[in-house]
């Protein structure tokens, strides 16, 4: 069982999934890592999220970054979003996770901030332990 469950909505977002990686290892926090489109494997994203174990869930997503918000509709877990910079710096992802309707929320970090995301799945890890 994971602790943390890494799930990137591209392939392309590895870089910012390994800057999570790193620190989740540094602090001996287990974890797993995906790579599953809301959008394009919709059917495996639900399969996942029904199945893992996780207690947080980082989604790094960019774009529409839709990833985050999906996740958070299909589980009661924490849910903290990466923005992926892109075409506009990152300012439409970071819009898209920050902008959550009421009942679904996602928290999130600065854009390409895999450090911080995990950073704070550390802390709530914490929280749940006292």
């Amino acid at each position: 069982m994971a602790d943390v469950s890494i799930i990137c909505g591209s392939a392309s977002d590895a870089a910012i999934a390994d800057k999570a990686k790193k620190v989740l290892d540094e602090h001996k926090v287990s974890w797993d890592y995906q790579v599953i489109s809301a959008h394009r494997d919709p059917d495996k994203l639900d399969a996942y999220v029904r199945t893992s174990s996780c207690r947080v869930y980082i989604a790094i997503a960019g774009l529409s970054a839709a990833l985050p918000g999906v996740i958070a509709s299909k589980t009661e877990k924490p849910i903290i979003g990466v923005p992926v910079s892109g075409t506009l710096s990152g300012l439409d992802s970071l819009l898209s996770i920050a902008q959550m309707p009421k009942g679904v929320p996602v928290a999130c970090v600065g854009v390409d901030n895999g450090e911080n995301a995990a950073y704070l799945a550390i802390r709530i890890l914490k929280l749940a332990k006292k």
